[in-house]
């Protein structure tokens, strides 16, 4: 229970992966995941992954990265696995 802010201050690592996308379809808020970031813990360090993160997301990032596909698995036929890829 609690705010996600004071959830997140119990942790060293916190990754929210494809959090981006779930700001693309606004099914969240920018200024309330930034809110929580902000309000974390100094020790706790947080991976946002996701394509096209929100400017708002960038400019507050640390470290921003983007990733190219060079070879996919999912190209010779191969389906997504559990326990790998969900």
């Amino acid at each position: 229970a609690g705010t996600l802010a004071a959830q997140l201050s119990r942790l060293d690592l916190v990754v929210l992966d494809e959090i981006n996308i779930a700001l693309q379809y606004d099914y969240l808020a920018v200024p309330a995941v930034l809110a929580a970031l902000e309000g974390r813990h100094n020790r706790t360090s947080v991976i946002l992954t996701g394509r096209n993160a929100k400017p708002e997301v960038m400019d507050y990032a640390d470290l921003v990265s983007e990733m190219r596909e060079v070879k996919h698995p999912f190209q010779v036929g191969i389906k997504a696995q559990r326990g790998l890829d969900f």
